[in-house]
């Protein structure tokens, strides 16, 4: 059976081989030993921790095919962004120069610098290796984080965002970054990248321009990614999308990829799942859901077939299932379709 359970300190190995196959570009898991076994640490905190308001906490989750105990992906959730280290975006807005004595109209992007999203909810850190992207596992791995949220909306801020990966090369040359690097940085995309996924941000606000850029004056290379996602996030921001998240017009300051956004409870599979209270038995329908207990701790999710009932009060699901979730007869779990 695949589930997802909450990451822990005996998975580093293959979190850390994550790491390496995910490339460039996703900066929520740096290959560096120390940071990743502190976002071991930090997830352990967070599931045993009990806030009444989002904080520093940082849920991280993985995958698991129970016949053979391999871990094959992880997700995460970020309660909320930017309480320690400033948390930066580009925001895409117009000026206009105009003059009515010359019948002159000039309308102009810019990129501006700012912090707008300090404290949302960030989703984050997903990744499935290739050969478990079949059965919808990539949708499961994606969705349950919602029914998490749903289930334990005290921890999490009312905005939640997700930053998509921009437009990169198998070598990390991203076309944004590089008319960046030749004006300021005078680094690669790959180790600002890296310098940014292990908390050194401070170069960002020493090299980063103070004021708006004029996206005309942007190589044309860099002009066309604005916004656009790595070829591989496209089906995940679709996702998001069918979801109810939208781009508000903020960019990553690195690759310039889009960060889109939700209000938690307009999340559609928040707003459409079941809580309902367990039944074990046989199983007469072969359509599966997501379902998931109402544990921190100890959660689990799997997607499996259950039989919910005319009234939406129960759930019938058989043993193995009900075992997987750490659910007896009249306990509670979170449901949605995938």
């Amino acid at each position: 059976m695949i589930i997802v359970r909450p990451i822990r300190s005996s998975d580093y190995e293959v979190l850390h081989q994550i790491a390496v196959e995910s490339g460039h570009g996703f900066t929520s898991l740096p290959v560096n030993e120390e940071l990743l076994t502190n976002r071991i640490n930090q997830a352990t905190r967070s599931f045993h921790s009990t806030p009444l308001s989002a904080g520093d906490e940082g849920y991280l989750f993985v995958m698991e095919n129970t016949e053979t105990g391999e871990v094959v992906g992880t997700s995460g959730i970020e309660a909320a962004v930017g309480l320690n280290d400033a948390f930066y975006h580009y925001h895409l807005g117009k000026v206009v120069h105009s003059s009515r004595e010359l019948n002159i109209y000039n309308n102009v992007d810019t990129l501006s610098l700012n912090n707008d999203y300090t404290g949302a909810t960030e989703i984050c850190t997903l990744f499935l290796k290739a050969p478990y992207r079949i059965n919808n596992n990539g949708r499961f791995l994606s969705k349950f984080r919602f029914l998490f949220m749903a289930e334990h909306p005290e921890r999490f801020n009312n905005t939640v965002i997700a930053e998509m990966r921009g437009v990169s090369d198998a070598n990390g040359r991203s076309p944004f970054w590089e008319w960046l690097e030749e004006h300021f940085f005078s680094m690669d995309f790959p180790t600002a990248d890296y310098l940014s996924g292990i908390g050194n941000k401070a170069f960002i606000a020493e090299l980063m321009p103070k004021y708006p850029i004029y996206v005309s004056l942007l190589s044309k290379e860099a002009q066309e990614v604005i916004g656009k996602v790595h070829d591989k996030t496209i089906p995940a921001l679709r996702l998001l999308e069918s979801e109810g998240f939208v781009n508000r017009g903020y960019v990553d300051i690195f690759d310039a990829g889009p960060t889109v956004e939700s209000e938690l409870n307009g999340i559609k599979t928040v707003r459409n799942s079941l809580r309902l209270k367990v039944k074990i038995g046989a199983v007469t329908g072969t359509k599966k859901y997501i379902i998931c207990n109402t544990l921190v701790a100890e959660f689990r999710a799997v997607q499996m077939p259950i039989d919910i009932d005319e009234k939406l009060e129960f759930a019938t699901m058989d043993s193995a299932t009900a075992q997987s979730l750490f659910v007896s007869e009249g306990d509670w779990v979170r449901v949605s379709q995938n």
